[in-house]
């Protein structure tokens, strides 16, 4: 995404919905998981999703609008979700 491309600028959106074009589905940022970066390197982070369990988004580049906005590509895939009440999403930037 062009204006959120680091981890503190997905925090405020934290609990909000995300809307994918083209895509009916919508997904709540569920969290922003921040990973230990190396000397000079930017910090990687992975933003993961909740989303209805009977209605998938499909993996892929998707422009994505956050609440009050906030837009730009992000690809997205499902992952292993343990729960039956919603499927989990995550969107990885290295």
């Amino acid at each position: 995404m062009t204006e959120l491309s680091q981890h503190q600028h997905f925090a405020p959106f934290v609990g909000k919905p995300f809307a994918f074009e083209g895509q009916r589905v919508v997904l709540r940022l569920a969290a922003v998981d921040v990973k230990q970066p190396h000397a000079g390197a930017r910090t990687p982070f992975t933003l993961i999703f909740h989303g209805p369990a009977d209605d998938l988004l499909p993996e892929g580049l998707y422009r994505a609008r956050g609440e009050g906005g906030a837009l730009g590509d992000l690809y997205v895939m499902p992952i292993h979700t343990v729960e039956r009440d919603r499927q989990t999403y995550q969107a990885v930037f290295n």
